[in-house]
């Protein structure tokens, strides 16, 4: 069954805009919100807890990747990391209720895998004693690089309650692999699935991006032939963000061997077909699920969420990041650790949490972070609902955001009514485009190209 998507009026929204894991973005944090501040909205904050774990070690550059990683091949560096996890849960635990019920738990780098199964199983065990109650429903989850995987981490890991695995994949073309420096042959990444599945994990994500040198719709689509092949229960398929100027080894790969914007509509529509045809369900501008997923079944329910990691099932959470670099998020507020290794130490040593900057959202903030996630997350919004919770009239305080979508109303991307507004199957694919007519913060950044990505 081919889409309904209109691929050549959506090649027309191109723009740099925000991927809305928050909002505000991670652009306006600032020293200006201080520890002491966190401090109080971290212990004022009564919801259920979600815990993102970041291990920021790899062994080599992935020329793709636009991560917080530290390379390194020394084993010391892994050791001395969990000592320095184990002074932040301690503080934790002595600042804030970790007794309450954990929702989520994600563990996200660099590469988690590059720990061995000794070490997961030490900050697993940490975790369970700072955090002892999760709930029975939770959904655990570990990023998972198949050239550093082997049965004891998945041992570990299964021991430790870990009950879904996201598998990087990005491309099974080796001219492409050899491009991003990533190799993974198909017969390495098979057998790391069949791993998980003897270890009764049954919920399977595979990442993959287009856009990456050499790709095509051609070799794109053998790729994803390869993996329905090993069966994932959901599928990520992501647009290569190229920003050499923020990230170094972006400047290795050829831009010369990219994709112009064409092909990889072409791609991105020959994917959608191509997975739509095998039974997956298409989630947002990026996401597929088989229709028993969680994923899936939750925006039938318009429950879906987004957050840091991406889509989630777990909404209405506090999350604490935890390690170098983190972002928590809480009811009113947004916290990052330190981004570099010396001062996020040097936090602990002196016995403070390794905060460096964040934001306090104000009544417009918290108003427009709704609008925009509900966008983001079930691509439709009831004005009622919002004002309600926020004793507004959303027509009045939105006028000049409805009136920025006009053009894609006239385009048949939306459909405004006078309590509603819902986003069709194209326009789910520029919903980036739609969320920013809600952005009170995007104007200071017209004269600067270089802050977002494209949004196609």
């Amino acid at each position: 069954m081919q889409s309904q998507i209109d691929f050549k009026k959506f090649a027309l929204y191109s723009k740099p805009g925000p991927r809305y894991t928050s909002y505000p973005t991670a652009v306006e944090f600032s020293e200006d919100y201080t520890l002491t501040s966190y401090l109080e909205d971290l212990r004022a904050d009564s919801n259920p807890l979600s815990l993102y774990l970041h291990l920021p070690f790899c062994r080599s550059a992935c020329y793709f990747c636009g991560c917080n990683v530290i390379y390194t091949s020394k084993e010391e560096n892994k050791s001395l990391y969990i000592d320095y996890l184990k002074k932040e849960l301690a503080l934790l635990k002595d600042t804030l209720d970790t007794t309450k019920a954990i929702q989520q738990l994600h563990f996200g780098g660099g590469t988690p895998t590059f720990f061995n199964a000794k070490e997961l199983e030490e900050i697993i065990a940490l975790l369970h004693t700072t955090f002892p109650h999760f709930a029975k429903d939770a959904e655990i989850a570990c990023e998972i690089d198949p050239r550093f995987f082997n049965e004891e981490q998945m041992k570990a890991l299964k021991n430790g309650g870990f009950n879904r695995l996201s598998f990087g994949i990005q491309s099974f073309n080796q001219e492409t692999q050899e491009a991003i420096h990533r190799i993974q042959p198909f017969s390495l990444v098979q057998e790391a699935i069949n791993l998980a599945r003897k270890y009764e994990i049954n919920s399977i994500n595979f990442d993959l991006i287009y856009g990456l040198p050499y790709q095509n719709h051609q070799n794109f689509k053998e790729t994803l032939e390869l993996c329905v092949k090993l069966n994932p229960d959901r599928l990520a398929v992501f647009n290569y963000a190229h920003v050499p100027w923020l990230k170094k080894t972006m400047r290795k790969i050829d831009e010369t061997t990219l994709p112009p914007p064409e092909e990889k509509l072409k791609i991105l529509e020959s994917t959608i077909n191509y997975l739509e045809d095998r039974g997956y369900k298409m989630i947002g501008m990026d996401h597929f699920a088989k229709p028993d997923d969680e994923l899936f079944k939750s925006i039938q329910k318009n429950e879906l969420r987004r957050n840091f990691q991406g889509y989630s099932t777990k909404g209405g959470t506090q999350t604490l990041g935890i390690g170098l670099t983190s972002i928590g998020e809480g009811k009113n507020y947004y916290a990052q650790n330190f981004k570099d290794l010396a001062n996020y130490q040097k936090a602990l040593d002196e016995g403070k949490l390794p905060f460096c900057k964040g934001i306090r959202l104000s009544f417009d903030d918290s108003l427009r972070k709704s609008v925009i996630m509900q966008l983001m997350s079930n691509f439709q919004l009831d004005f009622k609902a919002i004002e309600s919770e926020f004793s507004i009239d959303f027509n009045t305080y939105f006028k000049d955001s409805l009136q920025a979508l006009s053009e894609y109303q006239e385009a048949n991307l939306i459909e405004i009514l006078p309590h509603s507004l819902k986003v069709n199957q194209t326009g789910s694919l520029l919903i980036r485009n739609i969320a920013m007519a809600f952005d009170a913060y995007l104007k200071k950044f017209t004269q600067n190209q270089k802050v977002f990505s494209k949004t196609i």
